[in-house]
């Protein structure tokens, strides 16, 4: 897919060039027909990138709902990457999704210019359109702006890092899956060896390049769960510990996991805060070659339909991105809070009841996947594993008097 990457260009000799480049191209023959029937967006910004937007917007929508926006990779388009599974885990677990869209007239193949400086600069190009359509989701939907994340598949994964590094103000978490860090290249000809065999910085100068996204910044950071496939012969494998290396000193962590376990039978790795917050996760899918990882079905932690490069290997990336955000729990309930009213949401049904108690929202999952979700550190994950028993779903409760979850209604620690 991204050994189709060709940069904007206006000269008719400048594109044969370049087109003589790839020798081996790889294409996306993903079906564009929308499943859940995607709105186009006009007018959403000046749009300075010159990308569309599609938004899905599920039915029966609760306030405060998280945002998610998810980046498809080269000629594939917005309707095609909805085979990831997130416009369908939207609609059970009830958050929005909005689909940038590149254009040809941006680029030949439809890949997102995440090696062009004017592209992913903040306030610049297409970075700046992205954020455009975020901004246009809060203004006409009950967005929570604490809860809003970005992902995409290779371009899309590039452009992910880029989101995540000019604007941490705009967004919590972020998902790069086949992709690489942050200024990983700033031209066409740097994309080619970023992507194979990859470079190599130590985790200052990646950090550095990341800090440089925003200069000045000093709020909350992104967390970031970071997807490859063991066998990727188009986005080398060794981008992921780059981009390892970049997050984790961006958040001024070490590069020593501090969880290392398998989901699914997959190596999984977890690197935290010094008070045991998840801050960078990442998942190797062996044996997989480049695309997002599906795991088709009905069942709660399954989702996606296989196709080019989005690749069945019983594992649904999106699901567990969606638990590393928090935005997806045990059970496929979320909640969220509107005006002193807990709103449940369920895929079926949406009840209000008044909230009596001072907590502003409660979700449920396993005493793992709340530890994941970055919703308890390991000494309450020890007590509440105690306590339940570490797969036993229960349900948190967030209350702003403590500034974080516990198991009590009343809001009392755990």
């Amino acid at each position: 897919m991204l050994a189709k990457q060709i940069k904007k260009a206006n000269s008719r000799s400048t594109l044969l060039r370049k087109s003589l480049l790839f020798a081996a191209p790889i294409i996306l023959a993903v079906s564009s027909s929308s499943v859940y029937a995607l709105t186009q967006v006009s007018n959403f910004g000046t749009n300075p990138g010159n990308l569309q937007m599609f938004k899905h917007v599920p039915s029966g929508m609760p306030a405060n709902a998280p945002l998610v926006v998810a980046l498809h990779g080269c000629t594939q388009t917005a309707a095609a990457y909805e085979a990831s599974g997130w416009s369908a885990l939207g609609n059970t677990h009830k958050f929005y999704v909005v689909y940038p869209q590149q254009q040809s007239g941006n680029n030949s193949n439809k890949c997102f210019n995440w090696f062009e400086p004017g592209d992913i600069t903040r306030g610049q190009g297409e970075a700046l359109s992205i954020k455009q359509m975020v901004d246009n989701m809060k203004a006409n939907h009950s967005i929570d702006p604490s809860r809003v994340y970005v992902t995409g598949l290779s371009a899309g994964a590039f452009m992910t890092t880029v989101m995540a590094a000019t604007y941490p103000d705009v967004f919590a978490g972020a998902a790069p899956i086949a992709g690489g860090p942050y200024k990983c290249a700033t031209s066409m000809t740097s994309a080619f060896t970023c992507m194979s065999p990859g470079v190599d910085k130590t985790p200052a100068a990646w950090g550095d390049l990341a800090r440089g996204g925003y200069s000045g910044y000093n709020g909350p950071k992104p967390k970031i769960s970071i997807w490859h496939g063991s066998s990727d012969y188009t986005v080398a494998p060794a981008n992921q510990n780059e981009t390892v290396e970049q997050f984790t000193n961006y958040h001024g962590i070490d590069q020593t996991p501090d969880v290392s376990d398998t989901v699914g039978g997959f190596p999984h790795k977890v690197y935290k805060s010094a008070n045991g917050t998840p801050l960078v996760e990442t998942y190797t899918i062996t044996g997989m070659g480049h695309g997002t990882p599906v795991d088709p079905g009905t069942g709660a932690n399954q989702c996606g339909t296989a196709g080019a490069y989005i690749l069945d290997v019983n594992v649904c990336s999106s699901y567990y991105i969606g638990q590393f955000f928090g935005i997806i729990g045990g059970g496929g309930t979320t909640t969220t809070t509107t005006s002193g009213n807990v709103t449940t949401t369920t895929a079926a049904t949406t009840t209000t009841t008044t909230a009596t108690q001072g907590y502003t929202q409660t979700t449920s999952a396993t005493v793992t996947n709340h530890y994941v979700a970055g919703r308890i550190n390991v000494t309450q994950y020890n007590v509440l594993g105690a306590r339940y028993g570490y797969v036993t779903t229960i349900p948190l409760y967030y209350c702003p008097s403590l500034s974080g979850w516990t198991d009590k209604a009343n809001c009392s620690p755990i």
